[in-house]
């Protein structure tokens, strides 16, 4: 799935873009990127709930992927997501998330249904594509 998004931190928005894939067993793997394509963030959330952090890049630490940016892609993606979810669903394509220091308004502009490669959601492989 292509996702578009809008950020809002304390009053500054940031324009990004998110590629989720889903593994056959429901892990789910994110890379979240800038506008220009360089990659700020890429996570992979395995079946029993572990987080990987791949990557992180300014202006997303790791320790924000490990707890917001997996949280949020649980929160949305995941069969069971947690309790503590604040998203509001606008439509099936059409999300927010609003945490105390931060809005997420998401949507998703493509699918591509199909199997993805297991290397994908492999984290000794370093999730390689």
């Amino acid at each position: 799935m292509t996702q578009r998004g809008v950020l809002t931190v304390r009053g500054r928005q940031f324009s990004l873009n998110g590629y989720v894939a889903r593994s056959a067993t429901h892990g789910l793997r994110l890379i979240v990127t800038e506008n220009l394509g360089s990659v700020l963030a890429d996570v992979l959330v395995k079946t029993n709930g572990s987080v990987f952090v791949l990557k992180s890049r300014p202006p997303f630490q790791p320790a924000w992927v490990q707890n917001y940016i997996a949280a949020d892609l649980k929160c949305v993606f995941s069969d069971v997501p947690s309790t503590n979810c604040p998203v509001q669903v606008l439509s099936p394509i059409h999300f927010i998330i609003e945490r105390r220091w931060y809005k997420l308004d998401l949507r998703t502009v493509d699918v591509k249904p199909g199997v993805q490669p297991a290397q994908m959601f492999d984290e000794m492989q370093g999730g390689k594509l």
